[in-house]
């Protein structure tokens, strides 16, 4: 079932792989990660089963900041994320909001297009990074 706004893309590796390939790709392109969690470790520190769900919260203020200039409110969606996770079938995938879907959400400017875009791209470029070898 296809979420609207979300890019999901199956992973060519295991979760722990992938996210840890995404990190990389990410700090490579001079980005910062603010935050990884597990939340996999945290439902089982509850005594609750989760396959592999592991959430990478990063980004950069040059990419971010003009958007919340233009609309504060995408501040809600900032810094970007993406979620590693693995289904039923032991298949891993990446997914993450995409920016021109946010943008619309925000209702930003045309003034902005040109920074979604660069967000968009760099987002596409993470992913297959992360997913493909």
């Amino acid at each position: 079932m296809a979420t609207p706004g979300l890019t999901t893309i199956r992973s060519s590796f295991g979760p722990q792989d992938t996210m840890n390939r995404l990190e990389t790709a990410v700090k490579a392109k001079g980005m910062t990660v603010f935050a990884r969690i597990d939340h996999a470790a945290g439902a089982t520190t509850v005594g609750l089963p989760l396959r592999p769900t592991e959430v990478l919260i990063f980004g950069n203020a040059r990419g971010g900041t003009p958007l919340m200039q233009s609309i504060q409110t995408i501040g809600i969606d900032l810094p970007l994320k993406a979620l590693v996770w693995q289904d039923a079938a032991g298949d891993t995938w990446l997914s993450y909001n995409d920016p021109d879907w946010l943008a619309k959400r925000h209702g930003l400017s045309r003034e902005t297009e040109t920074a979604v875009g660069t967000l968009a791209g760099a987002l596409a470029a993470l992913a297959k990074a992360a997913t493909t070898g």
